[in-house]
C-alpha cells in the first residue's frame, strides 16, 4: 500500500515538473517574439525620380507641360545630363523644341532639346526641306497682336498697279493672295507658343517651301504684306483654296469706270425721286 502511494506521489511530482517546463518554454517562446521583429527587414530605399517623357516627342514638337514626367530611377542607372527632381521644373522645359526623337519613358537631356534663342532652334523648329522667312508686319498686317507662333495664316500683298488702258497710265490699287495655309514660327523672334500674352509684333518669321520664300521675298519688295488669320478648327486634308485677287473698284465699287455710250461719250445715270414721281438723268462727262 505504502509502495503504491509512493510511485503516486513521484507520478505527480513528474507531472508538475513537466508543467513547470512546458510554462517556461512558452514564455520564453513569447519573450522572443519583439526582439524578432525589431530585427526585421527595413523597407525598401525610396528611388530618386527623374525626368522623362510622357509621350513620344517627334523632332520639331514644342514641349509642354503636360508631355513630360516624374518617374523612379536606379540611383546607379542615373547619369549626369539626367534631370533630377528637386535640381530642376518641368516648366524650365515648356517652349523648348525637340532636337532629335524622343520616346516614351526616355530620359529628357538637354542634348536632345533646343531652347529659343539657343542656336539652331530655328532650324529644330523647321520641317525637313523647308525654310523659315521672316518679313515685316504693322500692327493691321498682324491681327493686332493676335497672331502666336503655331498658328497658321493666309499672306495678302497690297499693292499698285498701273493700268496703261487708261488715260495718262493711271494707277490701279489691287491686293492679292499670294500665299495660304503658311505655318508662324515666331513673332518678333519669340517662338514660344506656351504662353499667349498680346504683343504687338513687327516681324514675322513664316515657313515657307523653296518657291514659297521667292515669292515672299518678292511680294514683299512690291508692296505691304498682311497675315489672315485661319482657323485651328480647319481639317488639314481639306484642300487649300485658290489664289485670289481683288482689284480696288471691287473694295469701292464708286471707283469703277463710268460707261460709255455708241458715240464714245462716258456717261453716269442717276435716279431722281420727286414725290411719287422718279426720273432718269443722265450725266455725261469724261472718264475717270
Amino acid at each position: 500500500m505504502i509502495r503504491r502511494l509512493l510511485l503516486l506521489a513521484v507520478a505527480l511530482l513528474a507531472a508538475a515538473g513537466t508543467v513547470v517546463v512546458a510554462r517556461s518554454w512558452l514564455e520564453a517562446r513569447l519573450a522572443e517574439r519583439p526582439a524578432a521583429a525589431v530585427a526585421a527587414p527595413a523597407p525598401p530605399k525610396k528611388l530618386p525620380q527623374i525626368l522623362v517623357a510622357k509621350s513620344d516627342l517627334p523632332a520639331g514638337q514644342f514641349i509642354r507641360p503636360e508631355h513630360l514626367k516624374w518617374q523612379p530611377w536606379p540611383e546607379e542607372s542615373i547619369a549626369e545630363s539626367y534631370v533630377l527632381e528637386g535640381k530642376g521644373q518641368i516648366e524650365d522645359f515648356a517652349g523648348a523644341v525637340v532636337r532629335s526623337g524622343i520616346v516614351a519613358g526616355e530620359p529628357i537631356v538637354e542634348g536632345r532639346l533646343v531652347r529659343p534663342g539657343d542656336r539652331g532652334f530655328m532650324a529644330a523648329v523647321l520641317s525637313p526641306g523647308n525654310r523659315a522667312v521672316t518679313v515685316p508686319i504693322t500692327v493691321s498686317a498682324g491681327n493686332a497682336g493676335f497672331i502666336f507662333p503655331g498658328d497658321r495664316v493666309d499672306v495678302i500683298v497690297s499693292l499698285t498697279v498701273t493700268d496703261d488702258k487708261a488715260e495718262a497710265g493711271k494707277e490701279r490699287r489691287a491686293s492679292d493672295t499670294v500665299l495660304t495655309d503658311i505655318r508662324v514660327l515666331a513673332v518678333d523672334q519669340r517662338a514660344d507658343d506656351q504662353k499667349k500674352e498680346i504683343v504687338v509684333a513687327k516681324t514675322a518669321t513664316l515657313e515657307v517651301t523653296p518657291k514659297q520664300a521667292e515669292i515672299l521675298t518678292l511680294a514683299n519688295d512690291m508692296g505691304r504684306l498682311s497675315l489672315s488669320l485661319r482657323s485651328l478648327a480647319q481639317a488639314s486634308e481639306e484642300p487649300p483654296p485658290e489664289r485670289s485677287h481683288t482689284w480696288d473698284f471691287e473694295a469701292a465699287p464708286v471707283l469703277q469706270k463710268a460707261p460709255r455710250r455708241a458715240d464714245g461719250v462716258a456717261s453716269r445715270k442717276v435716279s431722281l425721286v420727286r414725290g411719287s414721281e422718279a426720273q432718269e438723268v443722265e450725266f455725261k462727262g469724261s472718264a475717270q
